[in-house]
């Protein structure tokens, strides 16, 4: 009757293994994890009527009248009694049952075993969001609701005849529609309006007239910094709907672009930030270190800050309040904060922020440094964290308003350093801890934290050490205190020292102390009595611990891993551990986590004094430090060499006697390079010398991704600067050229395309003079990416042409490679399109034969960009993708961001707008190489797309913003900017 074969005789359904059913999307059934067959069109159609009624009975003429209306074939009893009869065949007894002359289909058979409908999920899901929502967990909704919407698999019903499909499609549909923008009003109401901008502009391209969606994407471009954008997303709502309906927007709409013109700070931004998917911070943090379990004294000092912040956390329309905490290094400043901030932790039900700002050592923490780390913590997306300070201050604050959350800055350098970092609400307080007084913080109730009392010391002393030690030699306790000055971290380490030796009397402790040639020489009248501490501590180690305490307090980075150390020790890992464990349990070193291990700052620079002064034998500290550089580089070099294999970079790189850490799986390697960024760019700094200089310049090339991937591009940038200067001054045209090149490959990735080329050529010029094989290759390589950037073929082209002669003169392939797909762009560009296919092909078999997988990346994407200048667009989108999903797997997030770019233009190559905006939105949400330039670019083609899904308004917002860019710049894509603006003006 219907042309679909019989269910086979032989097969028999497993009734033990729970039904599913499926209706959003293709109508299926499944018996476990094996498929049932569901028969014809119309057999299905029979099965979605059912499903839909959710148990209630169809009677036999409301069913002919789902499958076929008003005009229902002269058999149509007979046929649905047949699809029943079917159906009844396949699925569990009991499930498919006859009853008042109709059908129904329960989801508990007979046995009792429950049988499960994607829709039902799907509802039981909202409504969790929905209460889940009520209680302010939006958090929580978002999850659930994203779920809702995975069960969702193509088209509703999909190929299934009949009104009643039809129509339940379209009410599906819209219901989907509506839980798509509440999960969407839910993140921006979290913070991810950056992110969402994207998914709006495919959504509104859809869907052009539903104006939630196109309410939705004004604020999302409001509050990512775009309100010409907004304001123009609202005068291509208001066009579209007067063409197509004769309406003007909604109220609400009209409300939002007022607000939007004025600027009114209720807009700025969420009032519940959250983080996304994939970020590993909590919505709320709780980022206070432990408490100490002996915390002692202070009584006066707890009462008056807990006042402070109870009033604060009251919300009695008082501003935020500051404690700031002063005092000298080892009083116990951060004791005591974080003792307190503990015993303030439900009043602060939002969160808990901490950092260390390092202020007493050589490089205290950036604002803007500490500000990205709390955003994220308070759940901002990477991508929607703006790069400046001024920015990043006040979207911290927007995220902070109407939370109560208390941030511990601890060890500020100074106001300046603090102030940016203050939440500015009311309900929120902050308690700052410094060496110095912060008299300049405006409104900070001032705490001037002194050593302990004799009484309160004793306590100290007493806990730590016992009270049956201490009972017997009461007046020895109190000359040892005394010793220390009254001060907390001294008593600490003096107490620990004697609570780990059972056979030492605390007399002997005591007689110990009193020794005073044990002490600094030479004291400063403000650090005398925290010189004395590290003092008494650093006397008591043992020849090993003491050379251990002082070689590892040089390095200049904020931690040190137990590998590094180990190799700076020149010890073996094993008993570098047990070392610096013992040096732990003496408080002159901390555990910042398993395996690594950070100094206090203080503790750090009388550490080095300590190097200075006892240097044993002559050269020691020079030693360590080179053997520091050499795990660091020789680690580098196999990370790179994991990442590019065949590349002859790491052959050309200065030998080492350190054979570096090993890795058992690539992911491992990378993970490595960027948790220890900050070292190797600190060890990079220090390794500036005569002697060193060549070595440090050569970790830059071998940790190159720090910059590639947009991680520590900044720090980067620096060391690499440092290098080229260090190499100037000694006159080593060698780690001249070398630093010129890393420096040009960091420029160019920020768009600064003059610059970098200043620097190529400077680097050129070098590797000539010093016969230095990596530099002839790289820098003529380095030249002709800049070429094909500022569209100058001919150059670009001689330039590549160069380098491809002297990466094979070096026998390096993958160098080979990368500027034959080089100049592929070039031969491209210049409408040469074939044999650039044939060129990029060429350097793709290269990859291929070496096994590369982020070089080949690079390859794919330039064989995407050549497909598609020849028409070939299926090709390139392939190509593409294959190289996003490497970028991605890589973490090379700024060549995620361009490929996305590159999609775009193929799309709207194909007049598919929609896709061409939602690929562009990612790429601006990312970040590209090429920085502003970059931007720019991405903008202007962002603006194409629109204008191509008929919103000129908001396109013309990306254009002057794109315009605005490259004016600044002086860059030639201005005036095809100006063509593009010149019509819609005049339209």
């Amino acid at each position: 009757m219907d042309g679909v074969p019989r269910v086979p005789e032989q097969w028999r359904p497993d009734d033990s293994a729970a039904l599913r059913f499926s209706v959003l999307g293709p109508v299926r059934a499944w018996r476990g994890a094996d498929s049932l067959p569901t028969g014809s069109p119309q057999q299905r159609a029979l099965l979605a009527a059912l499903l839909l009624r959710e148990g209630r009975t169809a009677t036999a003429g409301e069913l002919i009248d789902a499958l076929w209306g008003e005009e229902p074939p002269s058999q149509a009893l007979a046929a649905v009694r047949t699809y029943a009869s079917r159906l009844r065949k396949i699925l569990s007894p009991g499930v498919l049952v006859s009853e008042s002359g109709g059908y129904a289909v329960r989801l508990t058979d007979e046995s009792g075993v429950g049988a499960s409908l994607d829709l039902a999920l799907a509802q039981e899901l909202a409504a969790d969001a929905e209460k889940a929502k009520t209680t302010g967990d939006l958090c929580h909704a978002r999850a659930l609701l994203n779920k809702a919407l995975s069960l969702w698999d193509g088209e509703v019903l999909a190929s299934v005849p009949g009104p009643y499909a039809e129509t339940q499609r379209a009410r599906l549909e819209e219901w989907r529609l509506q839980l798509i923008e509440s999960r969407l009003d839910m993140d921006l109401e979290q913070g991810c309006h950056a992110e969402a901008i994207s998914e709006l502009t495919a959504l509104t391209a859809a869907h052009p007239l539903r104006e939630r969606l196109r309410e939705l994407l004004m604020l999302a471009l409001y509050r990512s910094g775009r309100q010409a954008e907004a304001l123009a997303a609202y005068a291509d709502t208001r066009r579209l709907l007067a063409d197509e309906l004769g309406v003007d927007p909604r109220p609400g709409l009209q409300e939002l672009q007022q607000r939007i013109l004025q600027a009114d700070p209720g807009l700025a931004e969420p009032s519940a930030p959250l983080a996304t998917e994939t970020a590993a911070a909590p919505v709320r943090p709780a980022q206070l270190p432990a408490t100490v379990s002996d915390f002692t004294g202070r009584t006066s000092f707890v009462s008056e800050l807990s006042d402070v912040l109870a009033a604060a956390s009251a919300s009695e329309g008082r501003v935020m309040a500051v404690s700031a905490l002063a005092g000298i290094g080892g009083v116990g400043k951060t004791t005591l904060a974080v003792h307190v901030a503990h015993r303030a932790r439900n009043a602060f039900p939002d969160g808990q922020l901490y950092v260390d700002l390092q202020g007493a050592g050589a490089r205290a923490v950036a604002p803007e440094t500490v500000l990205g780390s709390f955003l994220r913590a308070l759940g901002t997306a990477d991508a929607a964290i703006p790069d400046s300070l001024e920015e990043r201050a006040a979207l911290y604050r927007s995220t902070l308003d109407g939370r109560r959350v208390l941030v511990l800055l601890d060890n500020a350098r100074d106001a300046a350093q603090v102030r940016p970092l203050l939440p500015g609400m009311e309900g929120c307080a902050a308690l700052v801890t410094s060496r110095v007084r912060m008299v300049d913080l405006a409104g900070a109730h001032l705490v001037d934290l002194d050593v302990m009392s004799p009484e309160e010391a004793l306590q100290l002393f007493t806990k730590i050490v016992g009270e049956e030690r201490v009972a017997s030699e009461r007046e020895s306790a109190l000359d040892v205190v005394a010793a220390c000055g009254f001060l907390p971290l001294a008593i600490r380490i003096a107490a620990s020292r004697l609570a780990a030796r059972r056979t030492w009397t605390v007399s002997v402790l005591a007689a110990k102390l009193a020794d005073e040639r044990r002490r600094l020489d030479e004291l400063q009248a403000g650090d005398l009595a925290v010189k004395a501490t590290f003092e008494l501590g650093y006397g008591q180690l043992e020849p090993a611990q003491a050379r251990a305490f002082r070689l590892l307090g040089l390095a200049d980075g904020p931690d040190i891993s137990l590998a590094a150390a180990a190799a700076a020790l020149d010890l073996p890992v094993d008993e570098t551990e047990d070392l610096l464990e013992s040096l732990v349990d003496t408080s002159l070193l901390e555990s910042a986590a398993p395996g690594r291990y950070r100094y206090h700052d203080l503790v750090r620079l009388y550490a080095r004094a300590c190097a200075e002064r006892d240097e044993q034998p002559p050269g020691e500290r020079a030693a360590a430090m080179s053997r520091l550089l050499d795990f660091y580089l020789a680690t580098a070099a196999r990370v790179y060499a994991i990442e590019r294999p065949g590349d002859r970079t790491v052959d050309h790189l200065e030998v080492t006697h350190q054979a570096g850490q090993e890795f058992d799986d690539d992911g491992k390697a990378l993970d490595w390079l960027h948790s220890e960024a900050a070292s190797i760019l600190a060890c990079v700094q220090q390794s500036l010398g005569t002697e060193t200089l060549r070595r440090g310049v050569d970790l830059l090339l071998a940790s190159k991704d720090l910059t590639e991937s947009g991680a520590s591009s900044l720090t980067y940038e620096v060391a690499t600067r440092a290098a080229r200067d260090a190499a100037d001054a000694l006159g080593d045209a060698h780690a001249a050229g070398r630093a010129r090149v890393t420096l040009t490959q960091v420029l160019s990735t920020a768009g600064r395309f003059d610059e970098a080329a200043e620097e190529a050529e400077r680097a050129t010029a070098l590797g000539q003079t010093a016969n230095d094989p990596w530099t002839s290759g790289n820098a003529p390589n380095e030249l002709g990416i800049i070429a094909i950037c500022k569209n100058e073929h001919a150059a670009g082209e001689a330039h590549l042409l160069k380098a491809i002669d002297a990466f094979r003169a070096d026998g390096n392939r993958p160098g080979e490679a990368s500027a034959l797909c080089n100049l592929s762009r070039v031969l491209v560009s210049m409408d040469r399109t074939a044999a650039g296919i044939e060129l990029v092909q060429q350097g793709i078999a290269i990859y291929d034969e070496l096994g590369l997988t982020v070089r080949l990346a690079n390859a794919r994407y330039a064989l995407g960009i050549a497909f598609g200048h020849a028409g070939r667009r299926t090709e390139a989108l392939e190509q593409l993708a294959e190289a996003l999903k490497i970028f991605v797997e890589n973490r090379q997030r700024l060549w995620e961001g361009t490929t996305h770019f590159r999609i775009a233009q193929v799309h709207l190559a194909a007049r598919r707008p929609a896709q061409a905006a939602q690929h562009a939105e990612q790429a601006l949400s990312t970040g590209c190489i090429g920085g502003d330039w970059m931007r720019a670019n991405v903008l202007t083609l962002l603006g194409r797309s629109l204008d191509g899904l008929g919103q000129a308004d908001r396109a013309r917002a990306c254009w002057n913003e794109a315009l605005t860019i490259h004016q600044e710049a002086g860059a030639p894509e201005a005036a095809e900017l100006r063509g593009l603006l010149t019509p819609v003006a005049a339209a």
